[in-house]
């Protein structure tokens, strides 16, 4: 098995997932939402693609950062090469909500501009990462992987700690909106929306991932693979039993508690359900037949923000591909179907270029070496 295979398949996962959602919730009519069941099951499916893209998002920043490590690269060139590569997501976040708000003229309002999605805390939660790595990365490459997995480790948990008060009691009020929506998603509103994606709690999903990542670069992991993914899939169930003790606890460190939104102990049961996951889809591609033949999940693992991007158009955009909120269930399923073919179909096709720009250039390079030689 391929030591990415796993992430491109949960990737993909979260791609899928994430389709289901979007499809289901911008197609079906009114009259389709109270006479089936679909769009609840559709929306539970819908509370995992973002924390699953996050969470991988810090899993790939880890086995990218100790790569370079291992290649000898210092750690002040990993932080520029990281800290960029977030600045230009987050870039891209800026750029796709430009996009939305031209496509969706003169409708959309301006403040759709500044709306704080994935793409955004993704590209700040990887620079924060970067700063980390930076701050935690000097000396032995060892010793500095056990730091850097102990900061994400505690620095998670602070973020999970601090995002209650900050969506009630102790709201940063004196910052502009669109800099508190940042902290804690209130965007327009007069409280912070469960919608949105703000740095308190989603970046701490990132940090989850990062010491994830660093983990599995530890020598136990290196030697016994099978049984690292098998402890924290059993961290997974642990966590999710802790949650929901704490949860029932009498004992309260907040003045307001909202364990679906903003609780500590909610973002610990999804914790334990993303290392349950992870640990199932590493199953599933090493002992199962997620690599047998040619897999659609992967192949959109491999192209997730190319089809997260163009997905969206062609489901809520100006480009829809069925009528918003007038289908039935049946409708709506195979537009659903038409949409995951499509963006396989996008995907093999990105892919398919980027081998042949790559051949190219290494064909282009081979014949300069020759006429070098010649």
């Amino acid at each position: 098995m391929t030591r990415l295979a796993y992430i491109d398949w949960m990737r993909g996962l979260a791609c899928v997932l994430m389709f289901q959602t979007h499809c289901y919730d911008s197609w079906l009519s009114p009259a389709a939402r109270k006479s089936s069941s679909l769009i609840i099951w559709s929306q539970l499916g819908g509370t995992l693609p973002a924390p699953l893209f996050i969470f991988l998002a810090g899993v790939s920043f880890a086995l990218v950062t100790e790569r370079l490590r291992e290649k000898g690269v210092e750690r002040n060139a990993i932080a520029r090469q990281t800290i960029l590569r977030g600045a230009e997501i987050f870039g891209m976040g800026l750029l796709f909500r430009a996009q939305e708000f031209a496509l969706g003229y003169p409708w959309s309002p301006w403040t759709d501009l500044l709306r704080v999605d994935v793409l955004n805390i993704l590209g700040l939660s990887m620079m924060l990462m970067g700063v980390l790595c930076w701050a935690t990365g000097g000396g032995v490459a060892a010793v500095a992987r056990r730091r850097t997995l102990v900061g994400g480790v505690l620095l998670a948990a602070v973020v999970a700690m601090v995002t209650p008060p900050l969506w009630t009691t102790h709201r940063p009020k004196f910052l502009p909106w669109p800099l508190e929506s940042y902290l804690n998603g209130v965007h327009i509103f007069d409280k912070p929306q469960p919608w949105l994606f703000p740095l308190f709690p989603w970046s701490a999903f990132a940090f989850v991932g990062l010491a994830v990542g660093l983990y599995l670069f530890s020598d136990f992991a290196k030697r016994n693979e099978g049984l690292a993914f098998a402890a924290l899939g059993a961290t997974g169930v642990l966590a999710g039993f802790l949650s929901s003790v704490f949860d029932s606890s009498r004992l309260r460190l907040y003045a307001v508690y909202d364990y679906w939104h903003s609780s500590p102990n909610f973002f610990l049961m999804r914790c334990g359900i993303l290392l349950t996951i992870f640990f199932l889809v590493y199953a599933w591609c090493r002992w199962g037949f997620a690599q047998k033949g040619f897999s659609p999940i992967i192949q959109l693992g491999n192209t997730s923000l190319l089809v997260y991007w163009v997905h969206i158009e062609f489901v809520y955009g100006r480009f829809s591909i069925l009528p918003k909120g007038q289908c039935g269930a049946l409708k709506a399923t195979a537009g659903l179907l038409t949409i995951f073919l499509a963006m396989v179909l996008l995907s093999l096709a990105r892919t398919t270029w980027k081998k042949r720009k790559l051949r190219a250039s290494r064909q282009g390079l081979a014949v300069t070496a020759a006429t070098a030689e010649s």
